[in-house]
């Protein structure tokens, strides 16, 4: 399975092209640029002057300093350049180390993930599968581990996702077997198969399945609505071509599944955001293999995503020391210990609560908040931090703040309300930069 993703030469020789063909249009830019710019000054200096001798000396000067700058630009390019090609090349190098090892080291995969992942390869798909324990360490055992789970997803869809009709019949067909084995051996007249009034379609009892079935179909339809809305802009989730159909159907399959097996939270609006980036990696893996599997492999990772978390969801824990407002009360130590004189401002003075906003940012995992790129950049950082998802996820929503600390300083409750709950675009790397470096407190 590693060797084939490895063989990423094209992917590579396709991305240097880019990153050459982007130096090239730099330069086109600069030199049109440049031009317009000549051009300005010339006329400019023709109508002051008048003298077509001092023209021509300040012409002649003003074009040799241009085409210094643009000497020295190119240079400059040239070397930026190379750099991004060598990182791109460094990165990728340390990652295929690292996957190619008997024993994956998870611990150097972090440190290498928190940097940033490559797009190309599939190699995001299977070190977040490492790093959310889907895929285990050991080589040998990946391939039995990956066809046991998958096996078991699909049981649970036989099991959980069936037509009653159609369980009811499978249920019943061993005891029909037996049955007419038993009265052709009397040679007698057959009995009829006993009905089950529990099983009646018009029945309301809390044990029959006809009962379950449509109240899933309840939650299935609220899924439906909130898989329409996913990332609109995206081809893959939106759109009635066959495959955004097919990606909605294996996400519908993904939520009612989870929220069956999970009764007391069932399905809450917004786990079909956190749900898309994990099918996105595992459907667009160029694995043929892993991707027809993205289903089954994006379930487990997202039922490991959700693990220290899932108490958010549920609104009778919400003031208990696993809830929302107790994380939430974190992140405001968090905030005043790196911060004091901003969260009295926001939560002192201008009394701007946390779950006007950071609720969102918490129990979504900041996928509301920026482009679907940006996302994966972020939770290449959230997979990897040694400590869980949530501590790195507070520092980043603290980190948020404090990116905006002159603006929010400078506004009131409205205006501050309204930049935290329409988050500006912002540099990822600096954001992940800032929420690295905040200093640590204890839990009140």
């Amino acid at each position: 399975m590693l060797q084939k993703k490895f063989d990423l030469s094209r992917a590579i020789s396709d991305r240097i092209s880019s990153l050459v063909n982007g130096f090239e249009n730099k330069e086109e830019e600069v030199v049109s640029r440049s031009e317009e710019l000549e051009t300005f000054h010339m006329k400019d200096f023709e109508l002051e002057t008048g003298n077509g001798y001092e023209i021509e000396e300040e012409e002649e000067e003003f074009e040799s300093k241009v085409a210094s700058r643009l000497i020295a630009f190119k240079e400059i390019s040239k070397l930026d350049c190379c750099s991004e090609v060598d990182s791109v090349y460094e990165k990728r190098s340390e990652l295929e180390f690292l996957l190619s090892r008997e024993v994956i080291n998870i611990e150097q995969l972090q440190s290498v993930a928190s940097l940033g992942l490559p797009n190309e390869g599939g190699l995001r798909s299977m070190v977040w599968k490492l790093l959310l324990g889907y895929l285990p360490a050991s080589q040998d055992l990946q391939e039995g581990e990956l066809a046991e789970r998958r096996l078991k997803y699909a049981k649970l869809k036989n099991e959980l996702l069936i037509n009653p009709t159609e369980l009811t019949r499978t249920r019943d067909k061993p005891l029909v077997i037996i049955e007419q084995a038993t009265e052709c051996s009397a040679d007698g007249p057959l009995r009829r198969q006993r009905v089950s009034y529990g099983d009646h379609p018009l029945s309301d009892g809390n044990t029959s399945i006809w009962h379950l079935y449509f109240q899933d179909a309840e939650i299935a339809e609220q899924i439906d609505r909130d898989l329409l809305r996913t990332h609109p802009e995206m081809k893959l989730f939106s759109g009635d071509s066959s495959f955004s159909c097919r990606t909605r159907q294996a996400m519908r399959n993904i939520l009612l599944i989870f929220a069956k097996l999970n009764p007391e939270i069932h399905y809450v609006q917004g786990m079909n955001e956190v749900l898309a980036p994990l099918y996105y990696v595992s459907i667009t893996d160029p694995l043929e293999k892993d991707a027809s599997n993205a289903e089954a492999d994006s379930f487990f990772c997202f039922v490991r995503l959700l693990s220290d978390s899932v108490d958010h969801f549920c609104e009778q824990l919400d003031n208990s020391s696993v809830g929302i407002l107790s994380t939430l009360s974190r992140f405001t130590v968090l905030l005043k210990a790196n911060d004091e004189e901003l969260w009295r401002h926001l939560d002192i003075k201008n009394k701007v609560d946390p779950q006007y906003y950071a609720f969102r940012w918490i129990t979504l995992l900041l996928t509301q908040e920026f482009s679907f790129s940006s996302i994966l950049r972020i939770w290449d950082s959230l997979l990897s931090n040694p400590l869980g998802v949530q501590e790195m996820l507070l520092r980043i929503c603290c980190a948020m703040l404090l990116c905006l600390r002159s603006r929010l300083l400078s506004g009131d409750f409205t205006a501050n309300l309204h930049l935290l709950q329409h988050y500006p675009q912002i540099n990822i790397e600096y954001l992940l930069q800032v929420a690295q470096e905040l200093s640590t407190t204890a839990s009140p």
